[in-house]
């Protein structure tokens, strides 16, 4: 059943005072990579989140501090600003601001008039953890321990990490995450070629059975996806996706290679950012699987050169090459796994009119997501508990597994699914 216009409002609408702004203030979001952010006193970075621009910086302590971009003297880009001496100075009159967003230097007005003391910038409280600056943009006395999400805290040689801009809303990102079914299409060419994806028994599954039975399931952090195909001798295949509230995902993994994990962060209603993970719970990632993902493998892209921007986009039509297409290399002639996915999620427009679609059972999972979504936000409103919100509920990895037709996955993959750190994924 399709939504209703007022349903998929409240669903793509992030922006302060907004049903699912504000329940997604509530967690810790992945503001920028650690080294975007180099050194002590190093150049501010523009950053938008959830609609709001604001400018990180890192200070002469090394501590980041997250606040409002403009100076509350005349509205100037502190972008601009002179990172020096534990404080962002404004270049226009020298006003100086610290992490907190407090003024702490008022040069062009005499100090009795105690004018700085009444000065500041809205601030948000950044950690650093798995290589990313995480911000907290919620009420002050509701800030919730930091992540554990298993891919932000193994050793770094364990993970990898990306991001690119996505030119859509990051409601059809992510339901492009949790929706299995199409991977035996968009992504036929790529299982049989993707360094990251090749060698898996279930890359034959996913080709001979384009008809996977979905079923969901809710565990304390959001949701368990399982998508169910035919296997050999009588047994079912399972790839199983968490969903953590509320915006991560785990890919199930191919045979040896890493788990992939996706975060999808709005920057406003009609972009976000798509942070790309791979990472291993027990070993560090060899050379030739790092070399792949920097040369845009598996769930990660190329990019514009100085940008985070896919080098394949909407403005070059995602490279496209219909005699690819044809051939059958890729089903849609966009090359790679993450551009083909954001080609079409962008090309549903900037925020899909939901009120169209005609779904199938297949995408149980997508609904059972925007219910979720929906439920959370109600929750927080009424000042209800939120799945999700502490470490131990995010404890959770994906799975792909065959199992005897008579056994559930919630049951049968279980160990998988909550396996003890240092340990392989399961895998097929």
């Amino acid at each position: 059943m399709a939504l209703t216009h007022a349903q998929n409002e409240e669903l793509v609408r992030t922006g302060r005072g907004t049903l699912m702004g504000d329940l997604m203030r509530r967690y810790w979001i992945p503001a920028l990579h650690d080294w975007e952010l180099p050194e002590p006193d190093c150049p501010p970075v523009r950053v938008q989140l959830l609609g709001e621009k604001l400018v990180a910086f890192r200070d002469t302590s090394g501590r980041v501090g997250l606040v409002d971009e403009f100076c509350a003297h005349r509205g100037v880009s502190l972008w601009f600003g002179r990172n020096e001496e534990n404080g962002l100075r404004c270049p226009y009159h020298g006003w100086k601001y610290d992490i907190a967003g407090r003024c702490v230097d008022l040069p062009s007005e005499p100090p009795e008039t105690g004018m700085a003391a009444r000065v500041r910038l809205t601030s948000y409280p950044c950690i650093e953890q798995g290589g990313v600056v995480w911000a907290y943009m919620g009420p002050p006395d509701l800030q919730p321990e930091p992540p554990g999400l298993e891919w932000a805290v193994v050793p770094p040689e364990r993970r990898f990490v990306t991001k690119r801009l996505q030119e859509s809303n990051y409601l059809q990102a992510m339901e492009g995450g949790i929706d299995s079914s199409h991977v035996s299409f968009l992504h036929s060419g790529a299982l049989k070629r993707d360094p990251l994806f090749v060698g898996s028994r279930g890359n034959q599954y996913n080709e001979h059975d384009k008809m996977p039975l979905f079923d969901i399931t809710e565990f304390e952090g959001g949701l368990l996806i399982g998508a169910r195909r035919n296997a050999d001798q009588g047994r079912f295949y399972w790839r199983i996706t968490p969903w953590i509230m509320p915006w991560f995902t785990i890919i199930p993994p191919r045979a040896g290679h890493p788990l992939g994990a996706h975060a999808w962060v709005p920057i406003d209603d009609e972009n976000c950012w798509a942070w790309s993970i791979n990472y291993h719970p027990r070993r560090a990632l060899t050379p030739q699987e790092v070399a792949a993902m920097k040369g845009g493998a598996g769930i990660h892209v190329k990019y514009v050169p100085g940008t985070f921007i896919p080098l394949a986009n909407k403005r070059n039509d995602y490279l496209m090459d219909r005699t690819s297409q044809k051939a059958g290399l890729t089903y849609s002639g966009v090359e790679g796994i993450g551009m083909q996915d954001a080609s079409l999620q962008e090309s549903m427009g900037p925020i899909q009119d939901r009120t169209r679609e005609q779904l199938v059972s297949t995408d149980n999972g997508i609904i059972m997501t925007r219910r979720a979504l929906l439920r959370a936000a109600r929750a927080n409103r009424e000042g209800k508990p939120l799945p999700g919100l502490m470490a131990a509920e995010q404890k959770v990895r994906s799975c792909a597994i065959e199992l005897p037709a008579d056994v559930h996955y919630a049951q049968g993959a279980r160990h998988g699914l909550f396996a003890p750190p240092d340990t392989d994924p399961v895998s097929v």
